[in-house]
């Protein structure tokens, strides 16, 4: 298919997409239209060791996208690593997955899928990946057509930056903080510490930092020194 087809495909998608949305999310809801996902978001870096979810068609993909983030494995991870197409199947099975942990816990979300995280590039650089859950094997497009629109959505995000809202991830830096000092550890393993609580209680990394950093949540050393937990009510 050629390019003016596959743009005229996509900016139809997008007529039909809710006006009331960030461009980013017409963007995402419009590549899944085109390239027959069930679902799909859009994930830009926003440190060598941060990225953002700035766009979800539904909340499917939000719930996957920050599942990745816990479990610090998945699809998108490598491809915006590695600058290559990486395609998981997802079926519960640690067998058939490049990522197990990842694939099974997925698989409790959406059932047997498969998952397709595309670089999306700008300038000659890598900007952002274009993740999309479908229930078949291959998208509705040919690997060059998917390609193509994915470039073109991260030339979108890269000049429309001021419609990327950074505000969760600047929460969840303050949470990280704020556990950093509840808990007197590197940044770092505060951060892991809110990922493996997110994790157990199968909710989002942004959901528990924003727990924290409202003081509804604290975390601290008991006798035995393991990690204890205490919730209040916000003030």
């Amino acid at each position: 298919m050629g390019a003016s087809e596959l743009l005229s495909l996509l900016a139809r998608a997008l007529t039909d997409a809710d006006d009331t949305l960030s461009m980013p999310a017409r963007m995402c809801e419009a590549c899944a239209t085109v390239l027959g996902a069930e679902s799909a978001a859009l994930t830009v870096p926003a440190t060598a060791d941060d990225r953002l979810t700035v766009a979800t068609s539904d909340g499917v993909a939000a719930r996957i996208e920050g599942l990745e983030e816990m479990l610090g494995e998945g699809p998108a991870q490598l491809a915006l690593a590695e600058d290559r197409v990486v395609v998981s199947e997802v079926d519960g099975s640690r067998d058939v997955s490049a990522f197990p942990v990842f694939s099974g816990v997925v698989a409790t979300i959406s059932g047997t899928a498969t998952y397709h995280a595309v670089p999306m590039h700008a300038g000659g650089q890598v900007v952002g990946v274009l993740s999309l859950l479908t229930a078949s094997a291959r998208l509705a497009r040919e690997p060059g057509d998917v390609q193509f629109l994915a470039d073109v959505v991260g030339l979108a995000l890269l000049a429309d930056l001021d419609s990327l809202d950074w505000s969760t991830r600047a929460e969840v830096h303050q949470a990280t903080g704020m556990v950093t000092a509840q808990l007197r550890v590197a940044p770092r393993d505060a951060f892991a510490v809110l990922r493996a609580h997110a994790f157990a209680r199968s909710t989002t990394l942004e959901d528990v930092a924003e727990e924290v950093v409202g003081r509804r949540l604290s975390f601290t050393y008991d006798a035995s020194n393991a990690v204890q937990t205490r919730r209040t009510e916000g003030r």
